[in-house]
Protein backbone atom coordinates (compact mmCIF):
# COMPACT_ATOMS: atom_id res chain seq x y z
CA UNK A 1 0.00 0.00 0.00
CA UNK A 2 0.80 3.55 -0.33
CA UNK A 3 2.69 5.56 2.50
CA UNK A 4 0.61 6.50 5.18
CA UNK A 5 -0.28 9.89 6.25
CA UNK A 6 0.43 10.72 9.93
CA UNK A 7 -0.73 13.87 11.04
CA UNK A 8 0.97 15.82 14.06
CA UNK A 9 1.25 18.67 15.76
CA UNK A 10 4.03 21.02 14.90
CA UNK A 11 6.28 21.13 17.93
CA UNK A 12 9.28 19.35 18.71
CA UNK A 13 8.14 17.21 21.00
CA UNK A 14 4.63 16.35 18.60
CA UNK A 15 7.32 15.41 16.20
CA UNK A 16 9.22 13.30 18.45
CA UNK A 17 5.90 11.04 18.61
CA UNK A 18 5.10 11.03 15.60
CA UNK A 19 8.72 9.96 14.38
CA UNK A 20 8.10 7.29 16.82
CA UNK A 21 5.12 6.05 15.32
CA UNK A 22 6.68 5.98 12.17
CA UNK A 23 9.47 3.75 13.39
CA UNK A 24 7.06 1.35 14.65
CA UNK A 25 5.62 0.99 11.47
CA UNK A 26 8.61 0.73 9.60
CA UNK A 27 9.70 -2.14 11.55
CA UNK A 28 6.84 -3.81 10.33
CA UNK A 29 7.67 -2.74 6.86
CA UNK A 30 4.99 0.23 6.11
CA UNK A 31 6.05 3.14 4.33
CA UNK A 32 4.74 6.35 6.25
CA UNK A 33 4.55 10.10 5.44
CA UNK A 34 4.75 12.45 8.56
CA UNK A 35 2.16 15.38 8.07
CA UNK A 36 2.69 18.53 10.67
CA UNK A 37 -0.81 20.72 11.25
CA UNK A 38 -0.53 23.86 13.22
CA UNK A 39 -3.22 23.09 16.18
CA UNK A 40 -5.39 25.70 18.05
CA UNK A 41 -3.99 25.03 21.56
CA UNK A 42 -0.21 26.10 19.86
CA UNK A 43 -1.85 29.48 18.27
CA UNK A 44 -2.70 31.13 21.45
CA UNK A 45 0.49 30.81 24.53
CA UNK A 46 -1.52 33.84 26.44
CA UNK A 47 -4.68 32.26 27.62
CA UNK A 48 -4.31 29.35 30.19
CA UNK A 49 -6.11 25.75 28.61
CA UNK A 50 -8.93 26.25 30.67
CA UNK A 51 -9.99 29.89 29.84
CA UNK A 52 -10.47 28.73 26.31
CA UNK A 53 -13.75 27.22 26.53
CA UNK A 54 -12.67 24.02 23.70
CA UNK A 55 -12.58 20.86 24.69
CA UNK A 56 -9.52 19.02 22.87
CA UNK A 57 -7.76 21.99 22.09
CA UNK A 58 -4.92 20.37 20.48
CA UNK A 59 -6.27 17.53 18.81
CA UNK A 60 -9.14 19.40 17.39
CA UNK A 61 -7.43 20.56 13.91
CA UNK A 62 -5.75 17.06 13.42
CA UNK A 63 -9.44 15.77 13.95
CA UNK A 64 -10.57 18.13 11.30
CA UNK A 65 -7.74 16.52 8.68
CA UNK A 66 -8.74 13.27 9.51
CA UNK A 67 -12.40 13.21 8.82
CA UNK A 68 -11.21 15.12 5.58
CA UNK A 69 -8.85 12.40 4.48
CA UNK A 70 -6.18 14.86 4.41
CA UNK A 71 -4.07 12.09 7.22
CA UNK A 72 -4.81 8.84 7.61
CA UNK A 73 -3.54 8.83 11.13
CA UNK A 74 -3.35 11.07 13.96
CA UNK A 75 -0.36 11.10 16.85
CA UNK A 76 -1.12 12.11 20.10
CA UNK A 77 -0.47 12.62 23.83
CA UNK A 78 -3.01 10.90 25.28
CA UNK A 79 -3.75 13.22 27.76
CA UNK A 80 -4.55 15.67 25.65
CA UNK A 81 -7.29 13.69 23.86
CA UNK A 82 -10.63 14.26 25.02
CA UNK A 83 -12.63 11.17 26.22
CA UNK A 84 -15.80 11.48 23.85
CA UNK A 85 -14.15 11.82 20.33
CA UNK A 86 -15.88 13.11 17.34
CA UNK A 87 -17.68 10.69 15.40
CA UNK A 88 -16.25 8.24 13.07
CA UNK A 89 -12.96 8.71 14.69
CA UNK A 90 -11.15 6.32 17.18
CA UNK A 91 -7.98 5.26 19.37
CA UNK A 92 -7.05 2.64 17.14
CA UNK A 93 -3.45 2.43 18.92
CA UNK A 94 -1.42 2.79 22.56
CA UNK A 95 2.65 2.31 22.54
CA UNK A 96 4.15 1.02 25.55
CA UNK A 97 3.58 3.61 28.26
CA UNK A 98 7.05 4.96 29.41
CA UNK A 99 7.12 8.23 32.02
CA UNK A 100 3.73 8.88 33.72
CA UNK A 101 5.11 10.89 36.22
CA UNK A 102 4.87 14.67 36.70
CA UNK A 103 8.01 16.43 37.56
CA UNK A 104 9.51 19.52 39.19
CA UNK A 105 12.06 21.88 37.77
CA UNK A 106 13.99 24.79 39.98
CA UNK A 107 15.77 27.49 38.26
CA UNK A 108 19.10 28.07 40.00
CA UNK A 109 18.42 31.25 42.69
CA UNK A 110 15.67 29.02 43.83
CA UNK A 111 17.52 25.56 44.72
CA UNK A 112 17.94 26.51 48.35
CA UNK A 113 14.03 26.74 49.20
CA UNK A 114 11.81 24.09 50.57
CA UNK A 115 8.39 22.91 48.91
CA UNK A 116 6.36 25.19 50.38
CA UNK A 117 8.46 28.49 50.18
CA UNK A 118 8.03 27.52 46.15
CA UNK A 119 6.32 30.32 44.11
CA UNK A 120 5.16 27.61 40.99
CA UNK A 121 4.78 28.34 37.13
CA UNK A 122 1.67 26.23 35.86
CA UNK A 123 -1.63 26.36 34.40
CA UNK A 124 -2.86 22.80 34.85
CA UNK A 125 -6.31 23.04 37.59
CA UNK A 126 -5.03 19.31 38.45
CA UNK A 127 -0.85 20.21 39.45
CA UNK A 128 -2.39 23.61 41.01
CA UNK A 129 -5.14 21.89 43.54
CA UNK A 130 -2.31 18.62 44.16
CA UNK A 131 -0.29 21.04 45.08
CA UNK A 132 -2.27 23.25 47.37
CA UNK A 133 -3.72 20.20 48.89
CA UNK A 134 0.06 19.82 50.54
CA UNK A 135 0.82 23.64 50.38
CA UNK A 136 -2.01 25.58 50.53
CA UNK A 137 -0.51 29.25 50.69
CA UNK A 138 1.09 28.60 47.73
CA UNK A 139 1.59 31.13 44.84
CA UNK A 140 1.39 30.22 41.00
CA UNK A 141 1.82 32.53 37.69
CA UNK A 142 -0.06 30.86 34.69
CA UNK A 143 2.71 29.42 32.03
CA UNK A 144 1.99 28.26 28.59
CA UNK A 145 3.97 26.69 25.49
CA UNK A 146 6.28 23.94 24.57
CA UNK A 147 9.05 22.35 27.27
CA UNK A 148 11.51 24.88 25.39
CA UNK A 149 9.13 27.83 25.75
CA UNK A 150 8.20 27.20 29.96
CA UNK A 151 12.45 26.57 30.56
CA UNK A 152 12.70 30.27 29.31
CA UNK A 153 9.65 31.70 30.65
CA UNK A 154 11.02 29.68 33.94
CA UNK A 155 14.22 31.72 34.23
CA UNK A 156 12.83 34.83 32.96
CA UNK A 157 9.52 35.33 34.78
CA UNK A 158 9.13 36.01 38.27
CA UNK A 159 8.86 32.43 40.05
CA UNK A 160 10.93 29.77 41.39
CA UNK A 161 9.88 26.81 39.55
CA UNK A 162 7.15 24.77 37.17
CA UNK A 163 6.21 21.49 36.73
CA UNK A 164 6.61 19.50 33.71
CA UNK A 165 5.90 16.07 32.14
CA UNK A 166 8.73 13.69 32.50
CA UNK A 167 7.74 11.99 29.67
CA UNK A 168 8.78 15.20 28.04
CA UNK A 169 11.80 15.70 29.34
CA UNK A 170 13.07 11.67 28.53
CA UNK A 171 11.79 11.87 24.88
CA UNK A 172 13.66 15.11 23.93
CA UNK A 173 16.73 14.02 25.69
CA UNK A 174 17.03 16.97 28.07
CA UNK A 175 20.11 16.94 30.59
CA UNK A 176 18.45 19.28 33.35
CA UNK A 177 17.88 18.54 37.26
CA UNK A 178 14.37 17.74 38.38
CA UNK A 179 12.68 16.15 41.36
CA UNK A 180 10.30 13.56 41.50
CA UNK A 181 6.81 15.00 43.59
CA UNK A 182 5.99 11.87 45.12
CA UNK A 183 2.02 13.27 46.27
CA UNK A 184 1.34 14.11 42.33
CA UNK A 185 -1.14 12.03 41.06
CA UNK A 186 -0.53 12.00 36.81
CA UNK A 187 -3.59 13.17 34.38
CA UNK A 188 -5.35 10.05 33.42
CA UNK A 189 -3.12 8.49 30.28
CA UNK A 190 -0.11 10.67 31.04
CA UNK A 191 3.27 9.84 29.16
CA UNK A 192 1.51 7.48 26.42
CA UNK A 193 1.59 8.34 22.83
CA UNK A 194 -1.97 7.16 21.23
CA UNK A 195 -2.76 6.77 17.96
CA UNK A 196 -6.01 8.30 16.56
CA UNK A 197 -7.97 6.80 12.90
CA UNK A 198 -10.69 7.39 11.30
CA UNK A 199 -13.29 4.20 11.67
CA UNK A 200 -13.77 3.11 8.31
CA UNK A 201 -10.41 2.87 7.17
CA UNK A 202 -10.11 -0.60 8.45
CA UNK A 203 -6.89 -1.88 6.52
CA UNK A 204 -4.54 1.10 7.95
CA UNK A 205 -6.78 0.11 11.54
CA UNK A 206 -5.54 -3.44 10.95
CA UNK A 207 -2.24 -2.66 10.52
CA UNK A 208 -2.01 -0.15 13.86
CA UNK A 209 -2.85 -3.01 15.85
CA UNK A 210 0.64 -4.61 15.34
CA UNK A 211 2.16 -1.71 16.83
CA UNK A 212 -0.56 -1.45 20.06
CA UNK A 213 0.71 -2.26 23.42
CA UNK A 214 -1.84 -4.46 25.22
CA UNK A 215 -1.04 -3.88 28.76
CA UNK A 216 -0.94 0.15 28.36
CA UNK A 217 -4.38 0.00 27.25
CA UNK A 218 -5.86 -1.93 29.42
CA UNK A 219 -4.63 0.93 32.35
CA UNK A 220 -4.97 3.92 30.16
CA UNK A 221 -8.60 3.06 29.13
CA UNK A 222 -9.53 2.51 32.86
CA UNK A 223 -8.00 5.52 33.57
CA UNK A 224 -10.09 7.01 30.76
CA UNK A 225 -13.10 5.81 31.82
CA UNK A 226 -12.60 7.55 35.63
CA UNK A 227 -11.99 10.41 33.98
CA UNK A 228 -15.05 9.98 31.66
CA UNK A 229 -17.89 9.22 34.17
CA UNK A 230 -16.72 12.54 36.42
CA UNK A 231 -17.44 14.31 33.47
CA UNK A 232 -13.80 16.17 34.06
CA UNK A 233 -12.62 16.63 30.27
CA UNK A 234 -9.00 17.61 30.19
CA UNK A 235 -8.79 20.47 32.63
CA UNK A 236 -10.56 19.36 36.03
CA UNK A 237 -8.56 18.79 38.86
CA UNK A 238 -8.45 14.77 38.59
CA UNK A 239 -5.83 12.44 38.69
CA UNK A 240 -5.51 8.95 37.75
CA UNK A 241 -2.96 6.11 37.18
CA UNK A 242 -3.05 2.36 36.60
CA UNK A 243 -0.13 -0.17 37.11
CA UNK A 244 -0.01 -3.56 36.54
CA UNK A 245 1.96 -5.82 38.98
CA UNK A 246 2.27 -9.10 37.86
CA UNK A 247 -1.65 -10.42 38.07
CA UNK A 248 -3.27 -7.47 39.46
CA UNK A 249 -3.69 -3.76 38.90
CA UNK A 250 -3.28 -1.02 41.42
CA UNK A 251 -5.35 2.12 40.24
CA UNK A 252 -4.78 5.55 42.39
CA UNK A 253 -7.08 8.42 42.01
CA UNK A 254 -8.20 11.65 43.24
CA UNK A 255 -10.47 14.59 42.29
CA UNK A 256 -9.93 17.72 44.49
CA UNK A 257 -11.28 20.79 44.42
CA UNK A 258 -9.63 24.29 42.70
CA UNK A 259 -8.11 25.19 46.08
CA UNK A 260 -7.12 21.34 47.28
CA UNK A 261 -8.67 21.79 50.46
CA UNK A 262 -10.99 19.04 49.62
CA UNK A 263 -9.82 15.50 47.44
CA UNK A 264 -11.63 12.42 47.24
CA UNK A 265 -9.67 9.56 46.33
CA UNK A 266 -9.48 6.03 46.00
CA UNK A 267 -6.67 3.40 45.74
CA UNK A 268 -7.47 0.04 44.92
CA UNK A 269 -5.86 -3.24 44.36
CA UNK A 270 -7.42 -5.70 41.83
CA UNK A 271 -7.65 -8.71 39.53
CA UNK A 272 -8.36 -7.24 35.77
CA UNK A 273 -11.25 -9.27 34.52
CA UNK A 274 -12.02 -7.20 30.58
CA UNK A 275 -16.02 -7.92 31.82
CA UNK A 276 -16.12 -5.25 34.53
CA UNK A 277 -15.52 -1.50 33.87
CA UNK A 278 -13.57 -0.36 36.55
CA UNK A 279 -12.56 2.86 35.66
CA UNK A 280 -16.67 4.13 35.61
CA UNK A 281 -16.87 1.96 38.79
CA UNK A 282 -14.13 3.52 40.62
CA UNK A 283 -15.26 7.01 39.65
CA UNK A 284 -19.24 6.37 40.60
CA UNK A 285 -17.73 5.66 44.13
CA UNK A 286 -16.01 8.84 43.99
CA UNK A 287 -19.08 10.25 43.19
CA UNK A 288 -20.84 8.84 45.80
CA UNK A 289 -18.70 9.87 48.25
CA UNK A 290 -19.13 13.59 47.76
CA UNK A 291 -17.66 13.86 44.03
CA UNK A 292 -20.89 14.88 42.63
CA UNK A 293 -21.03 17.83 44.46
CA UNK A 294 -17.68 18.48 43.89
CA UNK A 295 -17.62 18.05 40.48
CA UNK A 296 -20.63 20.73 40.07
CA UNK A 297 -18.44 23.48 42.50
CA UNK A 298 -15.81 23.11 39.52
CA UNK A 299 -18.00 23.72 36.97
CA UNK A 300 -19.75 26.46 38.42
CA UNK A 301 -16.18 28.38 38.64
CA UNK A 302 -16.15 28.19 34.56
Amino acid sequence: MKSIRIGTRNSALALWQAREVARHLQNNNYLTEIVPIVSSGDKNLTQPLYSLGITGVFTRDLDIALLNDEIDIAVHSLKDVPTNLPENLEIVAYLERDYPQDVLIRKESAKHKEFHELKLATSSLRRRAFWLKNFPDAEFSDIRGNIQTRLKKLEEGDFDATILSLAGLKRMKMDIDYEMIPFMIPAPSQGVIAVAGHSEKKEINEILSSINHERTQICVEMERNFLNTLEGGCTAPIGAFAEVFEDQIRFKAALCSLDGKNCIATDENFIYNEEENFGEKFAKAVLENGGKELMAEIKDHF
